[in-house]
């Protein structure tokens, strides 16, 4: 059973669609990066200062642009980390990362990069005693 994906707004899905439109890309990369970069409209309105089309690559640098909020920096950093890896200053631990409103959408991003371990599973039923 596959489980829809859940968007903050109609902004957030059609943020997400657009983009993946644009690249041509559908694998976990692109869809967990532009998920969560999907997710605040300011990260949203700055995608060109963290992304770069031309060489489907991420700018690092964009993270410390004044743009960025507390809520964007998170998303940001979780971006890039589900994007390839990416911790440069060792700030993108779920410590540092989910202490904020979007945690909830912040997991759905997870589960784009990762569907092949956060599939909606059927709990084991309860075991009967003999």
């Amino acid at each position: 059973m596959k489980s829809e994906i859940r968007f903050v707004d109609r902004e957030h899905l059609a943020f997400y669609n657009q983009n993946l439109n644009s690249t041509g890309k559908n694998d976990p990369y692109h869809k967990a990066f532009f998920y969560v970069m999907g997710i605040s409209n300011d990260t949203r309105r700055n995608i060109q200062k963290v992304f770069n089309f031309e060489e489907d690559c991420i700018r690092t640098d964009g993270l410390f642009d004044g743009w960025q909020t507390g809520g964007s920096e998170r998303l940001t950093r979780l971006a890039f980390n589900l994007w390839n890896g990416w911790n440069g200053d060792g700030e993108a631990t779920p410590y540092d990362l989910f202490d904020c409103e979007y945690a909830f959408y912040m997991m759905e991003g997870i589960r784009l990069r990762y569907p092949e371990y956060c599939r909606e599973l059927t709990p084991p039923s309860p075991k009967r005693e003999r």
